[in-house]
C-alpha cells in the first residue's frame, strides 16, 4: 500500500466523522523524519522482531477494548502502534474507526508485519453495511483510554500563572448565609471594576469555579512552572451585574446571579470563576515524544497526602507545549535508586542504587510549560520527582 493510499483512506474516514459528528480530527507536531517514517511504515510496515511474542493472526475488537490494550496484543511497544497501522502521522490523530466487532488482520510479508480491517490488507479501509446505528460514530470509535478515567481532568485541573484567578470574577455571597450549595443553587458574584461579570454576545455564560491555586514547582530547578487551581464545580451566569439606586438615592453595586450547576466540593465566598472551555471529541494515537523528552513527576494529582500514584492515576509533570510534547505522547517511568549503606565489617560506605525501568505514561493535556499524564503501567508506585524519558527506539 502507498503513502498516498494511507492518506486517501484516512481522509475518507476522517470524511466520515466529520459528516456525521462535525468533529475534525486534531493534527499534532510531527518532524520530516517522522513524516517519511510514516511513509515508509505505509508501504512495508514494522519488523516482524517488534511484534509481542504471542501477537495474533486475528482479534476481534471487545466492547471495553482500549487502542492502548490492543497495541499491547499486537507489539513489544505499544507506542509503535502508528508504525503497524501504517498511519500518516501529520493527520490522523484518531487511528481510523475501530469498532467492538471489527476483526483487525496481521498481515506478514518479507520480515515486515502490518495491521488492517481487511483479510486481504487492502489499507484498512472500513466498510459501512447498510444498517443504522442508534448512536453518534465519535461515541462509539474505540478510545485509546479509558474515557472515565481521563474524562474528569479534561475540564477539572487548570494550570495558570500567579494573576490569573486573581483577575478572575469571584463569588461574593450565598443565598440564605448557607455554608453547603447544591446543583441547581444560586449564588452572587462580581467581575472586576474595569471587566464586570455581565451577559451578552460573544461573551462567557458558562463557568468552572476553582480556589487555591498550588505553586507547581520543577523537581529539580525549584522554579515555579505554574499553579494548579482547585476544580470546585460549574455555574452559569444568568444576570449581569448592574448599578441600581438605593431607597436614599444613592448609586449601589447589584452583583451578577449564577447558578451552580455541578457541585462537586464546597463553594464559598471569594472562589473564582473562570470561563469553560469548549469541549471537543478527544481521542489519542499512542507515539513516542516528536523531540527527544526527559521530564520529572511535579505532582500526584489529587489527595496531597498520598505519596505514591499506581496504575490509572495522573501525574503532573515538568514539560509542556513549550518543550514540543503533546497529546498521546508515551513517555518510560523511570523510578529512582534509592542511597543505601552497605555495611562490611567495620566498613560503612553509601552506595547508590540504579535507576530503573517502572512502566509508563501517556500525556492526554499539556499546557505550556506543565502536563498530565495517565500512568497506563507501573511495577511500584510513582512518586515526585521520579523520571519520565522518550521510551527506548
Amino acid at each position: 500500500m502507498t503513502a498516498y493510499a494511507t492518506v486517501r483512506a484516512w481522509t475518507v474516514t476522517s470524511a466520515l466523522i466529520a459528516a456525521f459528528t462535525g468533529v475534525h480530527a486534531q493534527p499534532y507536531p510531527v518532524t520530516p523524519a517522522q513524516r517519511a517514517t510514516a511513509q515508509q511504515v505505509a508501504q512495508q510496515g514494522i519488523p516482524e522482531s517488534e511484534l509481542a511474542p504471542s501477537a495474533p493472526d486475528s482479534y476481534t475488537v471487545k466492547q471495553g477494548d482500549t487502542l492502548w490494550g490492543i497495541s499491547g496484543v499486537f507489539l513489544r511497544r505499544p507506542w509503535r502502534w502508528p508504525e503497524l497501522w501504517g498511519m500518516n502521522l501529520s493527520s490522523i490523530a484518531n487511528p481510523h474507526l475501530i469498532y467492538p466487532g471489527q476483526v483487525l488482520y496481521l498481515h506478514k510479508s518479507n520480515g515486515y508485519a502490518r495491521l488492517s480491517t481487511s483479510a486481504h490488507g487492502d489499507g484498512g479501509v472500513v466498510r459501512v453495511s447498510p444498517r443504522t446505528r442508534s448512536e453518534s460514530l465519535a461515541s462509539a470509535a474505540l478510545p485509546t483510554l479509558q474515557p472515565h478515567l481521563i474524562e474528569p481532568f479534561l475540564a477539572e485541573p487548570l494550570v495558570v500563572d500567579a494573576e490569573t484567578l486573581q483577575r478572575a470574577p469571584r463569588l461574593i455571597a450565598m443565598p440564605d448565609k448557607r455554608m453547603l450549595m447544591a446543583n441547581g443553587d444560586r449564588a452572587y458574584a462580581r467581575g472586576t471594576e474595569d471587566a464586570p461579570l455581565v451577559r451578552g454576545n460573544g461573551l462567557p455564560y458558562k463557568f468552572r469555579v476553582f480556589r487555591d491555586a498550588v505553586a507547581l514547582k520543577d523537581p529539580v530547578s525549584g522554579e515555579i512552572l505554574g499553579y494548579e487551581a482547585k476544580y470546585l464545580g460549574n455555574a452559569d451566569l444568568l444576570s449581569s451585574e448592574a448599578t441600581i439606586e438605593g431607597d436614599k438615592g444613592q448609586v449601589l453595586s447589584s452583583p451578577a446571579t449564577v447558578e451552580l450547576t455541578r457541585v462537586k466540593m464546597e463553594m464559598r465566598a471569594g472562589d473564582r470563576l473562570l470561563p469553560t472551555p469548549e469541549r471537543g471529541y478527544m481521542n489519542y494515537a499512542p507515539h513516542a515524544p516528536t523531540t527527544p523528552t526527559q521530564a520529572s513527576v511535579v505532582s500526584l494529582y489529587g489527595d496531597l497526602a498520598v505519596q505514591w500514584a499506581a496504575h490509572n492515576q495522573v501525574v503532573a509533570i515538568n514539560k509542556g507545549s513549550s518543550d514540543g510534547l503533546d497529546d498521546g505522547a508515551v513517555l518510560e517511568l523511570i523510578t529512582r535508586g534509592a542511597r543505601v549503606l552497605d555495611k562490611t565489617g567495620d566498613k560503612r560506605e553509601w552506595v547508590q542504587l540504579p535507576d530503573e525501568h517502572n512502566g509508563y505514561a501517556m500525556v492526554f493535556r499539556t499546557f505550556e510549560r506543565v502536563s498530565y499524564a495517565l500512568i497506563l503501567e507501573a511495577r511500584r508506585g510513582v512518586e515526585v520527582g521520579d523520571r519520565l524519558n522518550s521510551p527506548a527506539p
